[in-house]
């Protein structure tokens, strides 16, 4: 039997299922025509955990969550009405109970000041309530009782109580283990547990909803009958329970062998199969798979899920990655043997290529979660910043079900949370400035994310001021960060917000002022392989885009040739490739050369002068050109050797092992052994482009 340890884990992972249906819960409360049963929702949430926390002994989880659910019952029961300050209250409980439950995880003290705070605030709310019901008691006739008052007894009487628990599918669906109940059982005298399994059906027909485990305990104990209710009161919703005091004869009189259990309904009632072995054989064949359709008719929409350790679904990650290295390997050698004409081989080793992306795959669609765990923190930062800063705000989400990979997840929480903050602080105007403006008092932070061109894109937009660029400039100046009369783009000013020790606040204050908030969201976002890009327009607001890759752990690469070099480029940056004609080029300056492609004039790059392999650009009518798009819709033209072949590489990352490299962002193990960079286009495109971008549209304006 697992340890209780075990069972404590398994308990907080379901508290983080309910916390997530209890924040989604009270935001959909936030609107006038919620549902009644989101209300129902959000209060079985809280008395779920506070019930499972009385299981493990964690008091001031189940102190707080009481006094939480007592006022979810007034608004249920509409006593009491959901108006801004009742909501603003039960969200910051959410926090807390948030907070309670990491407390409980890592055994810590929790914040007892901030939760006699809260505990005041939700008193307020149902003091009314209270003392309403103190005056009808109080109102109440008085009937006097003649009371028989009995000797007192030296020592407390061992009563035998008999309880019989069968659980429904709804109690082990929620989480709910019988061996916690038991155990607390255990606590309270001496027990005799007896498992009842002979209505079990065979394997061929059961099914998770079909539950008909029972367990008959006999309890003797000092406590009285109110605690062993009380051990139940969370899950006497979700199973059949029978408790009795039996004396000491009748317990006697009972045969070990036998047991008193809750009537089964007819629809739980076993299968004519199992019930009479002496069924002819056609007849046991076609059982079960009726059975089978029945209770695929009735679980119709819930998908089985099981829990795996993110352990073992990296290690099967890890397993795949190198599978593509010995897939690359095999091509190699067969290649070098000369197989590769013959029309077999060609198509079993296409067949494992095949084979091991759809294994990739699906690999990478069990460790996709969606953003929306991240999305919910954000409301908590948003209400705890614009509590700090005395503005009303309102956060907007779109698109929270846009799957990321798992390792993102935890990752991208705090450079999301200085996003928001800076937002907040640095974007939004003061109620009487946006009043001034037009706008409406409380402004507006939209978080969005999409999966764009084999990318993960998010945005954090406002609807703010916008960036003042003359005074971020002035700032960078009096700083040191730029020279004075730099000639700046207003792209390479926004740039600037991203320097480290670069703040546009004069005083240092609990949200900003020390200069570390956007440098830290550019190094986790490049840490993840990703970019960061600012859109401004002054009075109307400012958007922060984050592009990321799909997966940190395979890509689809195209190989290209750089003098004897073989490099990656990443296929989603990919849009065509093409062999020039002169009548398409245009030279630019001394070394400047521009593409034009449908219209427009593209600067073409030679990635081998870019990474130092030669000194001066080779002539165009060697080479392939390579037209990309970077992430911040800037396009180029790459020059390259050759085009070797387009595959599936591993990535492995080249910061933690070596060290960084401008214009490289990562590495890969080619089939014959060798290792391969991998192209960040965005930075060679960006590099490049500071000093030919400027040529190419003075040329274009020129004709």
């Amino acid at each position: 039997m697992p340890d209780m340890d075990e069972f404590l884990e398994m308990f907080f992972v379901e508290c983080d299922e309910l916390l997530d249906s209890l924040a989604t819960g009270l935001r959909a409360m936030e609107a006038p025509d919620h549902e009644k049963e989101t209300v129902h929702s959000v209060f079985r949430a809280v008395h779920s955990m506070k019930g499972a926390a009385a299981a493990f002994g964690l008091s001031d989880l189940v102190t707080f969550a009481h006094r939480f659910e007592t006022v979810l019952d007034l608004l249920r029961s509409d006593k009491l009405t959901a108006d801004e300050d009742v909501m603003t209250v039960l969200h910051r409980s959410s926090d807390l109970l948030t907070d309670l439950v990491s407390a409980a995880r890592q055994s810590s003290p929790a914040d007892t000041g901030r939760m006699d705070e809260l505990l005041g605030d939700l008193d307020r709310l149902i003091g009314d309530e209270v003392d309403d019901a103190e005056d009808d008691a109080l109102a109440m006739e008085f009937t006097p009782l003649t009371l028989d008052f009995s000797p007192i007894a030296e020592e407390p009487a061992i009563r035998t109580y008999k309880i019989v628990m069968m659980p429904d599918p709804e109690m082990y669906r929620t989480g709910n283990d019988p061996a916690a109940l038991i155990h607390a059982l255990t606590q309270l005298g001496d027990a005799t547990v007896k498992l009842n399994a002979t209505n079990v059906p065979k394997l061929s027909v059961w099914s998770q909803d079909d539950t008909r485990l029972s367990w008959e305990i006999e309890l003797a104990t000092t406590a009285p009958v109110a605690d062993i209710h009380q051990i139940f009161e969370f899950v006497v919703d979700c199973c059949q329970l029978d408790i009795h005091e039996v004396s000491d004869n009748v317990a006697q009189a009972v045969p070990e062998d036998s047991t008193v259990l809750p009537e089964i309904p007819a629809s739980r009632a076993p299968s004519a199969d199992i019930a009479l072995p002496d069924i002819d054989e056609t007849s046991k064949a076609a059982a079960p798979t009726d059975a089978s359709a029945a209770k695929s008719g009735q679980a119709t929409g819930q998908a089985a899920t099981i829990r795996v350790s993110l352990d073992r679904v990296d290690k099967l990650m890890n397993m795949i990655g190198e599978l593509v290295i010995k897939e690359a390997m095999l091509y190699q050698v067969i290649e070098t043997a000369g197989f590769t004409e013959d029309p077999d081989v060609v198509t079993a080793l296409e067949g494992i290529r095949q084979l091991a992306g759809d294994i990739q795959e699906s690999v990478m669609s069990i460790r996709a979660q969606p953003l929306k765990l991240v999305f919910q923190r954000m409301h908590r930062i948003l209400r705890e910043a614009a509590d700090a800063t005395g503005k009303k705000v309102r956060l907007d989400t779109l698109g929270e079900n846009t799957e990321v990979d798992k390792t993102m997840i935890e990752r991208l929480i705090d450079p999301l949370t200085h996003m928001i903050r800076n937002s907040i602080d640095h974007g939004l105007e003061d109620a009487v400035t946006r009043q001034r403006r037009g706008k409406p008092q409380e402004g507006t932070i939209t978080l969005s994310a999409a999966h764009r061109s084999g990318r993960v894109q998010i945005e954090v937009s406002d609807d703010g001021g916008g960036i003042d660029r003359e005074r971020v400039r002035r700032i960078a100046e009096e700083r040191g960060l730029i020279p004075q009369g730099a000639t700046l783009s207003s792209n390479e000013i926004d740039s600037l917000l991203f320097l480290p020790g670069f703040s546009s606040k004069d005083e240092v204050s609990a949200l900003s002022g020390r200069g570390v908030g956007l440098d830290v969201v550019r190094r986790e976002i490049m840490a993840l392989g990703g970019r960061v890009m600012i859109q401004s327009k002054e009075g109307e607001g400012t958007t922060f885009s984050i592009a990321l890759p799909l997966t940190l752990a395979v890509l689809e690469g195209m190989l290209i040739q750089l003098r004897d070099q073989t490099m990656v480029l990443p296929i989603t940056a990919v849009q065509e490739t093409l062999r020039p004609t002169s009548a398409t080029l245009h030279g630019i300056g001394k070394h400047g050369r521009v593409l034009s492609n449908r219209g427009e004039l593209i600067p073409i790059i030679d990635l081998a002068c870019s990474f130092g392999l030669r000194d001066a650009p080779a002539p165009l009518d060697d080479g392939v050109l390579i037209v990309v798009e970077t992430d911040s819709h800037k396009r180029a033209a790459l020059h390259v050797d050759g085009i070797f072949d387009q595959r599936q590489v591993v990535i492995k990352s080249l910061e933690e092992n070596y060290g960084r490299v401008p214009g490289v962002s990562a590495a890969t193990i080619l089939g014959d052994g060798k290792i391969a960079l991998i192209i960040d286009p965005e930075e060679i495109v960006l590099s490049s482009l500071s000093e030919q971008g400027r040529s190419a549209m003075a040329f274009a304006a020129n004709g």
